[in-house]
């Protein structure tokens, strides 16, 4: 409900609109946008060029198929210890305990609800590079980027040991990672859709 008459106008730099908005009313009108006629400098002189480096230590995606994986290696059994140590405070001892995300595969859930809730890394993530990725920049969550190359390889490898998808011994680098079959793979499919933003 309108107690009071308001009135809204609105500037819209894009279109060089204004709007006229009243209980009962509306006027829009079209008159052409002005070019920016101030000269605004270069920089502001805030800040510094990144240098290579820097940009290096935060230039770490890594690609379906593998690109941008570094150098390194690690089994399970070696990152069995760097998640007791670094990860099971959050994500519980097996994997599924939390308080945070659950990581691993709860086999032997009948429950249907239980299953629908049950998308961790074994059953929904579709690329095992993402499990690295995702490990290498945003883990820890107290200390995100502080894992080693070798640390990461070998948590990813205890992540999809846990999960059933590859053996204990197996050794994971950038070679073998990508070839982990994740069996959730082939159920993500390109938004196609014409009438919006395509993803190919």
């Amino acid at each position: 409900m309108w107690k009071n008459y308001l009135r809204i106008v609105l500037l819209t730099g894009l279109v060089g609109s204004v709007c006229f908005i009243s209980p009962g009313s509306f006027y829009l009108s079209t008159h052409p946008a002005r070019p920016d006629s101030l000269n605004w400098p270069k920089t502001f002189g805030f800040g510094k060029p990144a240098a290579a480096q820097q940009i290096a230590r935060l230039d770490t995606d890594v690609r379906p198929d593998g690109k941008g994986l570094p150098s390194g290696s690690g089994t399970a059994r070696q990152g069995k210890t760097i998640y007791a140590a670094k990860c099971a405070s959050c994500h519980g001892a097996t994997g599924v305990e939390g308080p945070n995300d659950q990581l691993v595969i709860i086999k032997g859930l009948t429950d249907p609800a239980a299953k629908a809730k049950n998308k961790v890394i074994g059953n929904y993530w579709p690329y095992a590079t993402t499990v690295f990725d995702y490990i290498k920049r945003a883990m820890p969550f107290n200390q995100p980027g502080s894992l080693t190359n070798q640390e990461v390889y070998s948590l990813t490898a205890f992540l999809l040991h846990a999960n059933g998808l590859i053996k204990e011994t197996d050794i994971i680098n950038a070679q073998t990672l990508p070839k982990v079959l994740m069996p959730n793979r082939d159920s993500f499919v390109p938004d196609d859709r014409l009438n919006t933003p395509a993803v190919r």
